[in-house]
């Protein structure tokens, strides 16, 4: 995932800013903003939930609700994209809640090491099992921090925007959760 593209210039909000004030008078000007944030989005959902119908169904209904809400949307100097992330993630959450099923959590090897290597650990396949295990009794926002930040490499500004929490706060939290983890991980070991 290519984090560059991520910073996003104050042009390209104020713009951004522009198509959403046009959608907000003509529901057939939020176009635009679908086909920019679609796949990032479907993606998104789909990193959460591992089945390509059900992420459709989702993201559908979060386009849905951005639209609906789109009149009370107020600018706040961060891209659109935050706002919809925010929705996804909502929509991801309740629909585990209606669903009473366990959230998926996909992982790749790299992702782990990183997080390995984040809590000082020399030896990433020594600690890769009870890792997981860990990592799965984690709280939904604490996995979601961990989440954002280790398997989709968003820097924390970007997390902040999505969850509504300042920079700080987000670095805080994350290092938080990792603590948690590497005490639990060293407990079982």
């Amino acid at each position: 995932m290519d984090v560059s593209n991520r910073t996003i210039s104050s042009e390209a909000i104020q713009s951004e800013w522009q198509e959403i004030q046009a959608a907000k008078s003509n529901p057939a000007m939020f176009r635009p903003l679908y086909n920019r944030y679609f796949e990032p989005i479907f993606r998104f959902i789909l990193s959460r939930c591992g089945d390509e119908s059900l992420a459709g169904d989702i993201c559908s209904q979060v386009f849905l609700k951005a639209m609906q809400k789109l009149k009370g949307y107020e600018f706040k100097g961060v891209p659109f994209s935050a706002w919809l992330y925010r929705i996804a993630s909502n929509e991801v959450a309740q629909h585990y809640r209606n669903s009473k099923k366990m959230r998926v959590v996909s992982a790749e090897e790299t992702q782990l090491e990183d997080i390995v290597e984040e809590m000082d650990f020399d030896n990433f396949g020594k600690y890769r099992d009870v890792m997981l295990e860990v990592l799965e009794e984690l709280k939904p926002i604490d996995l979601q921090l961990i989440e954002m930040r280790f398997f989709e490499k968003r820097p924390f500004k970007e997390i902040a925007n999505i969850l509504e929490l300042s920079e700080s706060n987000a670095k805080v939290k994350t290092y938080r959760i990792l603590e948690r983890l590497k005490k639990k991980i060293l407990k079982r070991k």
